[in-house]
C-alpha cells in the first residue's frame, strides 16, 4: 500500500484510489505535499485542506482542457477533464455528509466526467433504470468483437465507492475486450442514488438488482440468459444476496468479501479495524437512512450473510486481499464455505506475489481485475485470448 500520510488511512487510501483511477504522481505530489500537518487534524479541518488542494488541481485541468478545445484538440482535452474529474470525486467523497458545498462540488465532478467521456470517444453510455418512480443511473460499456446479444457483469458499489470510481479503475474496459459487456450502477446508498435522490441502502439488495435485470431484459444488446453480478467491498455483502433471492442471475463475484457487516459495526465501535470514510458514522446513518447511531446498529444487524447463501446454485467467485485491514479475511472463507449449492464456487485470496492485498485490491487492482475478468469471461462465454481478425 502506498502511504503517502504515515497517520492517516483513510487519507491513504483516497490517494491510493485515485491513482488506480488513473491519477498521475506528479499531479498527486503536487496536491499532497502541501497536506502533511493537515493529515494529523481533526476530519473537518483537514477534509477541508484536502480539499482546497484536490480541487484546485482539478480547476486547473479544466482551465487547460478548455484551452485544447478552443484549438480544436478535443482529444487532449477529453483526457484533462477525465483526470480533473477523479481530484473532484477523491475530495468530495472526503467531505462530511451536508458539508457546505458538498452537493455542489459532485455536480461539477459529474459534468466534467461527462465531457471527459464525450471528448475522449470512450466506450460509455449515460443510461437510467426506472426504479420506485425514479431512475438508477448506469454506465453501459459494451463488449468489443461480439455480434449480436452479449453477456454482461452488473457491477455495484460498496459503502462510499460510486459508478464512476469503479468505471475509472479498469474492470469494464478489461471485459469488453473479453467479450463482456459492463453495466456500472449506482444502486440505493450509493453515488447520485444517494447525492440527488435521497434514495438510501437497504439490506435486501434482490430489491433494486431485480429491476436491474427487468430492464437488461429488455435490451437487444444483452444476452438475458447472461447476466452476471459483481460487488466491492460492502458489495461483498449486496451481490451474494442479490444472486441469492434473484435467480435470473447467471454468476457471482465479490472482489472483497464483506459476510457479516454487522459484526464490522460492532468492532469498529469498539475502534477495531480502519474506517474507509472520515465522519464515519455520521457517513453510514446518512447512507442507511438511520435517525442516531442506535438506528443504525439495528439496521446493520440485517446486513449479513448467515442463512442466505445456501439459496445460489449458479457459479461464484469469492475474492479477498490477504492484509485487508477493513473486512478480516476470515469472512471471505466463511463466505466460501457456505456456498455449499454453488455448482462452480472458487475462493481467490491474492497475496504480495500477486498485489492487492489490501481491501478490495486497493492498492494494487490490475492483476485482480484481470483475474476476476477472466473468470468471469470463462464463467459467462467470453474470451480469454486476443481474437482474432480476418485477414
Amino acid at each position: 500500500m502506498f502511504r503517502y500520510f504515515p497517520t492517516n488511512y483513510v487519507w491513504n487510501l483516497s490517494v491510493d484510489l485515485a491513482i488506480e483511477m488513473g491519477a498521475r504522481i506528479g499531479e498527486i505530489e503536487a496536491m499532497c505535499a502541501p497536506l502533511q500537518e493537515a493529515a494529523k487534524a481533526p476530519d473537518a479541518a483537514g477534509t477541508q485542506a484536502f480539499r482546497d488542494t484536490w480541487s484546485a488541481m482539478a480547476d486547473k485541468l479544466c482551465e487547460l482542457a478548455q484551452e485544447d478545445k478552443v484549438r480544436g484538440r478535443l482529444l487532449s482535452a477529453g483526457e484533462k477533464y477525465n483526470r480533473a474529474a477523479i481530484y473532484y470525486l477523491t475530495c468530495e467523497r472526503l467531505q462530511a455528509h451536508g458539508a457546505p458545498g458538498r452537493r455542489e462540488l459532485y455536480e461539477l465532478f459529474l459534468d466534467v466526467f461527462a465531457q471527459g467521456i464525450e471528448l475522449a470517444g470512450e466506450n460509455c453510455e449515460f443510461v437510467q433504470i426506472p426504479y420506485e418512480g425514479t431512475f438508477l443511473s448506469g454506465l453501459l460499456v459494451r463488449a468489443e468483437g461480439v455480434e449480436g446479444p452479449a453477456p454482461i457483469l452488473v457491477q455495484v458499489n460498496g459503502l462510499d465507492s460510486t459508478k464512476e470510481m469503479k468505471y475509472r479503475v479498469g474492470l469494464p474496459q478489461w471485459l469488453a475486450k473479453r467479450g463482456i459487456s459492463s453495466l456500472v450502477v449506482d444502486q440505493p446508498g450509493t453515488g447520485d442514488a444517494l447525492r440527488l435522490r435521497g434514495l438510501t441502502a437497504r439490506f435486501d439488495s434482490e430489491h433494486w438488482a431485480s429491476r436491474v435485470v427487468d430492464w437488461l431484459e429488455t435490451r437487444t444488446d444483452v444476452d438475458a440468459k447472461r447476466i452476471g453480478l459483481e460487488g466491492v467491498s460492502l458489495g461483498g455483502y449486496y451481490c451474494p444476496r442479490a444472486v441469492a433471492f434473484e435467480p435470473r442471475f447467471a454468476c457471482g463475484v465479490v472482489w472483497g468479501a464483506n459476510h457479516d457487516w454487522r459484526d464490522v459495526q460492532k468492532r469498529r465501535l469498539e475502534k477495531e479495524g480502519s474506517f474507509p470514510v472520515p465522519h464515519y458514522w455520521s457517513h453510514v446513518r446518512w447512507v442507511w437512512g438511520a435517525k442516531d447511531n442506535d438506528d443504525f446498529m439495528k439496521i446493520a444487524e440485517n446486513v449479513h450473510l448467515d442463512g442466505v447463501l445456501d439459496h445460489i446454485r449458479v457459479p461464484f467467485l469469492v475474492t479477498h486481499g490477504e492484509k485487508d485491514s477493513q473486512i478480516p479475511l476470515k469472512w471471505a472463507q466463511r463466505t466460501y464455505d457456505q456456498l455449499v449449492n454453488s455448482p462452480q464456487r472458487e475462493l481467490k485470496v491474492f497475496t504480495d506475489r500477486e498485489g492487492g492485498v489490501q481491501h478490495s485490491s486497493f492498492d494494487n487492482s490490475i492483476n485482480a481485475g484481470h483475474y476476476i475478468a477472466d473468470w468471469v469471461a470463462e464463467t459467462l462465454g467470453g474470451r480469454v485470448r486476443r481474437q482474432e481478425t480476418a485477414q
